[in-house]
Parts: structure tokens; sequence; C-alpha cells
């Protein structure tokens, strides 16, 4: 089967992301982040939340979020409930977690800016931290997009991803299996857009401080224990064909 000209992906800008999400990446000519829709009032979300390997399990590593607005908000509206002063916490937690990690002396230089960035907004706290950490794993900056950069989309769920492909040129969608539910893939065949099933199988790679492997984890997991060229070994059996 011939690849399709431009592949697209599209997601929330998450708080320093797992590996599937890097995988996502990996496999596409664009990825756009989704900056523009609204975040979940209550309950806990990937925008603001993740997990790391701490005490030998997962534990939520977490970035306070304002939620005191009535009514709704849209990711790009929403304030980090953190001064820039506290900033210090987020890098102090993963020192502690990972100060023995195999690859700390190369990561930790790289991170702990990122995690200390003084930006009071979430969506362009989060974007930046994880286009970075790609750029330095070696995605090209010239692939990442924000959604809030593209003309007035008001379309709501497929219609606006089908609208967005459209936008930056792609031909065809990458989808995640969290999205079976609920897309309609018939309105990308209407269009003339190709749609692709996103598979991934978690790779197992050593993690310094457990003997059993656990997956699922922030990529801050896997550049602590395998380096950024490691990463990229791992995200290599999905990267993009050229």
């Amino acid at each position: 089967m011939e690849r399709p000209a431009k592949i697209v992906a599209i997601h929330q800008p998450n708080f320093f992301p797992w590996l599937g999400y890097f995988a996502k990446m990996a496999r596409v000519d664009c990825f756009v982040f989704l900056d523009n829709v609204q975040i979940p009032k209550t309950g806990g979300s990937w925008v603001n939340r993740v997990k790391l390997l701490m005490n030998q399990k997962a534990g939520w590593f977490t970035l306070p979020i304002d939620r005191s607005y009535h009514g709704t908000r849209l990711i790009t509206e929403v304030q980090i409930a953190m001064g820039a002063g506290e900033r210090t916490s987020l890098a102090d937690k993963v020192r502690l977690n990972y100060k023995k990690a195999p690859f700390f002396d190369e990561v930790f230089p790289v991170l702990e800016p990122l995690l200390r960035n003084p930006e009071m907004n979430l969506a362009e706290f989060n974007i930046h931290a994880a286009s970075s950490l790609a750029i330095r794993i070696g995605f090209p900056e010239s692939m990442f997009v924000r959604s809030s950069s593209l003309p007035s989309i008001g379309e709501v769920s497929t219609d606006r991803l089908v609208t967005i492909v459209r936008e930056v040129g792609g031909s065809a969608y990458l989808y995640g299996g969290g999205a079976v539910d609920y897309q309609e893939n018939e309105k990308f065949d209407q269009t003339g857009l190709g749609v692709i099933a996103q598979t991934f199988a978690h790779p197992t790679y050593p993690q310094f401080n457990t003997a059993v492997f656990v997956p699922g984890l922030s990529v801050i997991d896997s550049l602590m224990n395998v380096g950024f060229a490691g990463t990229r070994e791992l995200l290599t059996p999905t990267w993009k064909m050229t």
C-alpha cells in the first residue's frame, strides 16, 4: 500500500506525555496540538498530570491548574495554579526520583528549564515542553502546528478534525485507539482523506529502579533510563516511512 503524501495527527497538548504520544509523532508528517478545545472542569486530565516511577511504582506527577472559573474554558484559556518560583518543586520531584538513573546527567539539564518555565498559560507551557523534547529526540520543528493558529474552526468532534487535516494540507489522518468509539471515519472518506489507526505496542526498556517493567509513564522515564538516542531507538519501529 502506498504511503499517503502527508499524514496528520491531532492531540491535546498533554503534560510531559507518555511514550505513545511520541510514537504518534513518529508516524506522521504534521502533528497538531489541539489547544483550543474545552478542558474538563473536574476530574483528572492528561493535560495537567502524568505518571512517573516513584518508589518502584507509578505515581501521579501533577501540575496544579486554576479551576476557579465558572462555565467552561478552552485549554488555551487555562492558567497554571503554581507561581513561577514554585516550579522548583516539579524539578525537585524528578531529581529525587531519577537522580540515580543512568542518563540523569544527560537529560536533567534539558528537563529542568522546561519544568521551571515561568509561563502561566497551560497550553503554552505544555506545548513548549513536549515540542522541545520531541525536537531533542529527533523530530523536525517544522512538523508542529497549533490548532489555535489555524483559521477559526467552529465544528465539533469529527468535523473539526477533518477541517484541521485539510487546513494543514494533509491527505490522511492518524488516530489512536481511544477514538474508535466516537470518531466518524466516513466523514474523512467523504472529503477524500484517508484514515490510519495507530497500533502501538509499548516497548520495554531497562528501568533502573524496578525489576518489573512499568509501562505508561511519562517520556521522562524512558529519557532518564535510555537517553535521547535510546528513546529514539524505541520509537524507530514506528518511525514514519520516508
